[in-house]
């Protein structure tokens, strides 16, 4: 990233930090589309949310995916929450459970949480009580 790059990312969180949507959309889509994960990100919330720019599920998934599989944990974990309800994507359990252990590894507790639950009711996974009690020890429960 060059040096105009890192005050864009920068002003465009501060942005975002202070609720100042529109512009943190103005400074972070440029970068989005450049590949930043952490702009990604910040991209996707808003759209998911219509902050700054109106609502759109499906185009918040695709910034998320992109993160995502750029190993953003936040991003994971919200990918895992995105295939467990439904929003922007299909539900699918197993895609979830893959995100969530994704998010999980950067000891994310609300990915170890939702993992644990998604173990304990067998959900994309098989049962596994040892594991779900495992995973809310983990996540500090």
């Amino acid at each position: 990233m060059n040096e105009t790059e890192e005050i864009d990312l920068a002003s465009g969180l501060a942005a975002f930090e202070s609720k100042h949507f529109s512009s943190a959309m103005q400074y972070l889509s440029p970068l989005a589309e450049a590949g930043n994960p952490e702009a990604q990100y910040r991209v996707a919330i808003m759209l998911q949310n219509g902050l700054g720019h109106v609502a759109n599920e499906t185009q918040a998934f695709t910034w998320l995916q992109q993160a995502a599989e750029q190993n953003h944990g936040l991003a994971q974990h919200s990918l895992g929450c995105c295939y467990l309800t439904g929003h922007g994507t299909v539900n699918d359990d197993e895609a979830a459970v893959y995100w969530f252990q994704r998010a999980a590894e950067h000891e994310l507790a609300g990915a170890q949480l939702a993992l644990a639950e998604l173990y304990e009711q067998g959900r994309g996974v098989p049962v596994d009580l040892a594991k779900a009690n495992w995973l809310y020890r983990q996540a500090g429960i």
